[in-house]
């Protein structure tokens, strides 16, 4: 089974379970490690949610609204992001996963969706205290896309899906090579993928919420694929 290295962060339980459900093995990495240790023997990358990047890293001043991830945080998961793509090894993003994606790569973030988006759906929306996780909005998902091919096997309607949302944050500029995979009703960008990379893919709500009812193991599904498959740069 492939071993997937999971950034840490302090709601771990369910990336673990998601991949563990789709027959991967995980090891849990974090600024203590060097990168090289970190991915050494990993089939593929899992970068998960947490407090905002830096918006220093992407050229502006912190918006008043921006709470900034744990000391050394970024850097760390800026030299994962570098490392993996060079060695072509697949790379899943999650909510902060995304916008660490985006910025490493060379894109920027809307720092506060509410202040900065004018009609902006709320986003942000607590987790409920119970197993069942809400929906809180659709996206609409671009043809021909990654995402759109994984999810494709679960959809009715291919064109859009609900999601749940907890962020503030999302992606502005994109990354130059990636492309808009989905998008909120109101604009905000809810997906992107670098279609040159063997699988390059971040979504900007939680899938990993639903490992126990599986709405949304197709995209661990086709991670997991990807990073059994031989690799090479």
């Amino acid at each position: 089974m492939p071993l997937i290295a999971i950034a840490a962060c302090r709601k771990i339980d369910d990336y673990k379970q998601s991949i563990l459900h789709v027959g991967g093995d995980v090891r849990v990495v974090d600024a203590s490690m060097t990168v090289d240790a970190a991915l050494d023997g990993i089939g593929g990358l899992l970068l998960t949610g947490g407090d905002d990047v830096a918006p220093p890293l992407y050229g502006e001043a912190p918006h008043p609204a921006v709470v900034q991830a744990e000391p050394g945080r970024d850097a760390f998961e800026t030299g994962l992001i570098t490392a993996a793509r060079a060695k072509n090894l697949p790379i899943f993003a999650i909510c902060r996963g995304i916008q660490i994606l985006n910025v490493a790569c060379g894109g920027t973030l809307v720092q506060d969706i509410p202040t900065e988006v004018h009609g902006a759906l709320a986003h942000s929306m607590p987790a409920p205290p119970h197993e069942a996780y809400e929906l809180a909005h659709e996206v609409w998902l671009d043809k021909d896309t990654l995402l759109t091919k994984l999810m494709r096997e679960r959809l009715s309607d291919v064109d859009s899906c609900e999601v749940n949302s907890r962020h503030h944050q999302a992606v502005k500029a994109v990354a130059p090579g990636f492309k808009v995979s989905a998008t909120a009703p109101d604009g905000v960008i809810e997906a992107i993928e670098d279609p040159a990379a063997r699988f390059c893919l971040g979504v900007q709500w939680h899938p990993e919420n639903f490992f126990r009812t599986g709405e949304f193991r197709p995209l661990f599904e086709g991670f997991l694929e990807a990073a059994s498959e031989p690799h090479g740069t």
